[in-house]
């Protein structure tokens, strides 16, 4: 796959926008394709809809100092909407196919099948469901060896992590090659298995439903568990990752941490899974040890801590947290 395809989005509702954007800015040719049969009036005011969108996101990011206001219009330009009836030529020109229609199998399925014939033999072709695996749709895809997951965050445009998550009959070549063009237009790609909730959806419903739970018991108001999370829980998962945090800790705090809390809060949710206390008897606990789920081996830990906390004190510069310290000069 070349650095500069043709992408083609099938559905030109807020995720193929969205996505549209991100490959417009990074220099491609983007177009839309309807999937739904519609009435000449109707799809004029859906791709009057659709472009209008685009460019309200594109005049946002000139604001916010991504772009000039001179750079709208062009990259505008590279975006189109066609019809559900003139998708051939489109699909048959596209080198990355990306499906965004509703979360129903049985469309996806349809729309994906009938897409896979249209486009070329090499043309990867991708869902961007956020629910259903891949491998239930991979059975209505032509050649399936190239069609795979690739879920955006929202806005897909902004947030740089995508999550790719391959199918049993995809080939690695192929996730290479969309890792590859993802990075080529500023995203941070991420590879996971075909399971329920990938990574981030699965992490932040068991997050978003804590934080819920906690203002239902009366724990705290939602406003103080939101800054919570902005300047504690955010603030340090911004510069370590989840597994990474456990390591720096050391995984025999979150093991001690997690019996406590499942039983003063009288629930199994809190339970730490078996890899936790497998990595401590085999004395994995993280930089103490020099291994826990990352390795350390090889690291200068003083190095690699001070850089950690370079970038943590960078963050408190960037809220406006950052002080000099008080000292007396009487």
């Amino acid at each position: 796959m070349s650095n500069r395809v043709n992408i083609a989005c099938l559905g030109a509702g807020r995720m193929g926008r969205g996505i549209a954007v991100a490959f417009a800015y990074a220099g491609h040719a983007v177009t839309m394709v309807d999937v739904k049969a519609r009435s000449a009036a109707e799809f004029a005011k859906l791709e009057a809809d659709a472009l209008g969108e685009v460019r309200t996101t594109f005049a946002s990011l000139a604001k916010l100092g991504l772009l000039t206001e001179a750079d709208v219009d062009p990259l505008v330009a590279r975006v189109s909407v066609i019809a559900a009836g003139q998708s051939e030529e489109a699909l048959s020109d596209a080198g990355m196919v990306f499906e965004g229609v509703p979360e129903v199998v049985e469309l996806k399925r349809e729309v994906l099948g009938a897409a896979s014939k249209q486009v070329g033999p090499d043309t990867v072709i991708a869902s961007t469901t956020s629910t259903i695996l891949v491998d239930d749709l991979s059975g209505a895809i032509v050649n399936p060896r190239r069609f795979l997951n690739v879920h955006w965050l929202n806005p897909a445009y902004l947030i740089p992590l995508v999550e790719i998550s391959p199918g049993r009959a995809t080939d690695p070549i192929v996730v290479d090659e969309v890792k590859a063009l993802l990075e080529g237009i500023g995203k941070v790609p991420v590879v996971c298995a075909a399971t329920p909730g990938f990574i981030v959806p699965r992490i932040q419903a068991l997050a978003m439903n804590e934080a819920a739970r906690m203002v239902e018991e009366g724990v705290a108001s939602a406003e103080e568990i939101d800054k919570a999370i902005r300047y504690g829980f955010g603030f340090r998962y911004a510069v370590l990752g989840l597994l990474e945090f456990i390591d720096w800790g050391g995984g025999d705090i979150l093991y001690y941490a997690s019996r406590y809390l499942e039983g003063a809060l009288g629930s199994e949710r809190y339970r730490a899974p078996d890899v936790i206390s497998r990595n401590m008897h085999e004395g994995r606990i993280g930089l103490r040890t020099g291994a826990g789920f990352l390795d350390y081996s090889g690291l200068d830990v003083d190095v690699y801590r001070a850089k950690r906390l370079q970038a943590m004190v960078d963050l408190l510069r960037h809220f406006g947290l950052a002080r000099p310290p008080v000292l007396d000069r009487n």
